[in-house]
């Protein structure tokens, strides 16, 4: 059986112990911890922290801490969740990006997780094929301090190709089962797999069914959140548009992601891992109350399918 979990991006301004709370009187078995270094957020749902990996290397109280919130709660964490762009233009950014990942990897194994959920990240100016290169020389010192403390990393499908600020490219390389086949085959780790998350292949016209058969064996962890097409909107701007002016993400039930479908899917390839809501809708953003409504709708839809 799936474990079925929360995405705690979504609860900013909640405390780790408020979120864990908030989880178990939901009826959610795991979280997927965000881990944003200390700071000024770059873009929506990125800086938010409820574990903070530095302090989890350096401070035993504050592990234990983290361990006795689970505990009395009833929850377990699936992942620590840190979503960057190791790959920057901006190197000086990139390196900073990975210092943090990597503190991420070392919080993940101490806690006994296990899991980090990240981006392969891209040079967003620079070609697919130059972006193969620069992944070739960035991850296998990554992988390789993974592999030693037993950690897995499950990257996202999101092409973090939204809007002007991610022209032309986007910022994750690994969005496409082409792309994914390549960055397996050019880092051959058991311990690199997929957080795969169906609603990026649905305005990227790609087959999220087939994706899960061929890549089964990879699949760490998975996403559950939806995308709305609009196709009058992109009879008129074109694919070549910005994707945020012919789609937006939903929640569950409210997209065009087949969930009986994927459900189905997972199910045939096998998959018992954890499986956790995100919650991205702007029609469910103006206070606490409309966050925890969309989560009280989405588990509640996504549970009459699991």
């Amino acid at each position: 059986m799936m474990q079925f979990g929360l995405l705690t991006s979504i609860l900013d301004g909640w405390t780790f112990e408020e979120a864990a709370k908030l989880a178990f009187e939901y009826g959610f078995s795991c979280l997927e911890a965000a881990c944003w270094p200390s700071g000024k957020a770059e873009r929506r749902y990125a800086g938010v922290s409820h574990i903070d990996a530095e302090r989890v290397l350096a401070d035993d109280a504050y592990t234990d801490y983290i361990r006795e919130v689970l505990d009395e709660n009833n929850i377990r964490i699936s992942s620590l969740a840190y979503y960057p762009n190791i790959l920057d233009k901006d190197a000086e950014k990139g390196l900073a990006a990975k210092a943090h990942l990597e503190n991420v990897i070392k919080a993940s194994a101490k806690l006994g997780v296990n899991m980090v959920t990240t981006f392969i990240g891209r040079n967003q100016y620079e070609t697919a094929e130059e972006n193969l290169k620069l992944v070739k020389k960035a991850w296998p010192p990554i992988l390789a301090l993974a592999e030693s403390l037993h950690v897995r990393i499950a990257i996202e499908n999101c092409p973090m190709l939204f809007g002007k600020d991610e022209w032309p490219g986007g910022q994750n390389l690994m969005c496409t089962p082409v792309l994914f086949r390549k960055i397996f085959e050019i880092l051959p780790s058991d311990n690199l797999g997929l957080n795969f998350d169906p609603s990026h292949f649905v305005w990227q016209g790609l087959d999220y069914l087939a994706a899960v058969r061929e890549f089964k064996d990879k699949l760490f962890h998975i996403h559950f959140k939806d995308i709305k097409l609009y196709p009058e909107r992109l009879k008129d701007c074109g694919c070549l548009a910005y994707p945020l002016e012919y789609m937006a993400p939903k929640i569950p039930g409210r997209g065009d992601v087949d969930w009986q479908a994927f459900a189905a899917a997972l199910k045939d390839a096998g998959f018992k891992g954890p499986a956790v809501l995100e919650v991205e809708d702007k029609d469910f953003e103006n206070s606490r109350a409309d966050i925890l409504e969309a989560i009280r709708l989405s588990k509640r839809y996504l549970e009459g399918i699991l």
